[in-house]
């Protein structure tokens, strides 16, 4: 096996058998709203455990031809109140809602309710990570696996254009949106935004406890760093999109995890395909700049004929 296959195949095994759970299926569509000319889906998933999770999904009108889809990837924040509602609402630390920005430039979504957030805040973040980690699984490898059902439906939808399929998330959104182009090819481009950081770094400095305890996956340090894993999508477009004063992403932090990054996209001499944006003097946010680069790149990989 080369060394990418077994490097997926070691963290799919890390992340435990929440990962490797048969894929959420549809249950059912609660109802149908118009929005912003296109169409808004309130969706019911289900587990593998039976567990419901809700959906929103934002298509275009039947009798429209199939269009480029995002997995949108919620954030954390502590707004555990707050699961799908974001892609339909925003958050402070975003410019805007990003459903209605998608929309209007021709792309569909689909944000999933994780795992601890919404109408899933039972059990909470802590008794489920310690639940499945007594079980020799991960939290974080549930969310993943929740999301590459979320792709799979999406790919399979006659209203998706199955190859232009592409992940995006800010901060745990982020994390997520990374982690799944890097375990699952389906994923044509990834934008993700204020949350990129080796974690073995973060350790050495104390401000790993920053991060919530959704995404500890034992055993991770000795197999990878942050930029190898990320370096799966390779040489698939990836764009990664900081704040230099985050305190989730501290300069050297971040310096590793690039450098990472960099060499695994020079490997595939896919350079190009490879895009920072980074800002000097802001922190755990969406700027307008950050916006505008997020939609160029959207437009630029999925998008463009």
């Amino acid at each position: 096996m080369s060394a990418a296959p077994y490097l997926a195949a070691r963290l799919a095994s890390l992340l435990g058998e929440t990962w490797s759970a048969p894929d959420i299926r549809l249950v059912h569509r609660r109802s149908l709203h118009a929005y912003h000319d296109w169409v808004l889906e309130d969706l019911i998933f289900a587990n593998s455990a039976g567990e419901d999770i809700p959906a929103y999904f934002i298509r275009p009108p039947d009798g429209h031809g199939p269009v480029p889809a995002m997995v949108y990837a919620q954030a954390h924040g502590g707004k555990y109140a707050m699961g799908r509602d974001e892609l339909t609402q925003g958050r402070g630390s975003l410019q805007g809602p990003y459903g209605a920005a998608l929309a209007q430039m021709g792309c569909a979504s689909l944000c999933l309710e994780m795992p601890c957030f919404g109408a899933r805040q039972q059990p909470d973040e802590a008794s489920r990570a310690k639940a499945l980690a007594w079980q020799g699984s991960t939290l974080f490898g549930q969310m993943l696996a929740e999301q590459r059902g979320g792709l799979a439906f999406l790919a399979s939808h006659p209203a998706i254009l199955p190859d232009r399929i592409g992940a995006m998330g800010f901060s745990m959104g982020c994390t997520l949106a990374w982690w799944l182009a890097a375990l699952d090819p389906r994923i044509h481009a990834v934008t993700a935004l204020c949350c990129f950081a080796d974690i073995a770094e973060l350790v050495r400095l104390g401000a790993h406890d920053a991060h919530g305890v959704y995404m500890t996956v034992p055993g991770l340090l000795p197999v990878a760093r942050t930029g190898q894993i990320a370096g799966l999508a390779a040489p698939r477009p990836l764009q990664i999109a900081i704040g230099r004063q985050d305190p989730l992403t501290p300069p050297s932090a971040f310096e590793i995890a690039r450098k990472d990054l960099l060499q695994a996209y020079a490997a595939h001499d896919a350079q190009s395909a490879l895009q920072f944006h980074l800002e000097d003097d802001t922190g755990h946010l969406e700027t307008p700049a950050m916006r505008q680069a997020v939609l160029e790149f959207i437009k630029a990989t999925l998008l463009a004929d």
